[in-house]
């Protein structure tokens, strides 16, 4: 059993990462659900692992490492959400039923900003957080195995250093190295719209229709997109 003064302890020394680790599991997972669920798992194996905690490396760099290989055990098993309709040129038959889904796309869930924006307000840093999290980003980041997606992200996002993320990830720092070598750049710059071209309302009535329209392209409603639309 926890003492008082442990529960106390862990909460404190835990608690500050809580968003940004929602913000790592949603770029490894692209799903706001699964991350969420993915924090919860990950506070509940650092609870039963505190009293062993022997401070060897930083509670931070200790819950992403056990962030980490949740989201790699999650994604080993889970099957992958797909997009309800087929993305593709427009059909000769505007009447036909829309195709199936491609099962090796999956379905991005966006993240709304105020779940990840540093509590700090320092603009810059809030500025940071939403392009990490941007939509085309972790579409792109879709696009890789997951191991070499979680270096990636560690490396070039988090900026953990090499030794850290093989700790991370039980390998070695060649092996690092190598995975981050072989991540393919160019693909996920190819397949991610430019900050530049991804435009996003700010007036609020505009948004609510974006959102409606998000609903019905998800459950691939004819009639509702056919209203949103007009």
């Amino acid at each position: 059993m926890f003492s008082d003064d442990s529960t106390l302890d862990f909460v404190s020394s835990t608690d500050p990462y809580r968003r940004e680790l929602l913000a790592h599991c949603y770029r490894m997972l692209g799903s706001l659900d699964d991350a969420e669920d993915l924090v919860q798992e990950t506070y509940l194996r650092a609870w039963r692992a505190f009293e062993r905690f022997e401070g060897r490396s930083s509670v931070r760099n200790w819950l992403y490492r056990i962030a980490t290989n949740a989201c790699l055990t999650a994604l080993d098993h889970a099957s992958r959400k797909v997009l309800p309709s087929g993305l593709m040129d427009p059909g000769d038959d505007p009447y036909s039923p829309p195709p199936s889904a491609d099962a090796d796309v999956p379905w991005i869930q966006p993240m709304p900003d105020a779940l990840v924006e540093p509590e700090s307000q320092d603009p810059a840093a809030i500025v940071t957080a939403r392009e990490s999290v941007r939509l085309a980003l972790i579409a792109s980041l879709q696009y890789l195995p997951a191991r070499q997606r979680a270096v990636l992200i560690l490396r070039e996002v988090l900026a953990f250093p090499a030794a850290e993320v093989a700790q991370m990830l039980g390998t070695s720092v060649p092996a690092v190295k190598s995975l981050l070598q072989r991540a393919p750049r160019a693909a996920l710059e190819e397949a991610a719209p430019s900050t530049d071209h991804v435009l996003e309302p700010s007036d609020p009535q505009a948004r609510v229709l974006l959102e409606r329209y998000m609903e019905a392209f998800e459950k691939s409603d004819a009639a509702a997109l056919q209203k949103i639309l007009a």
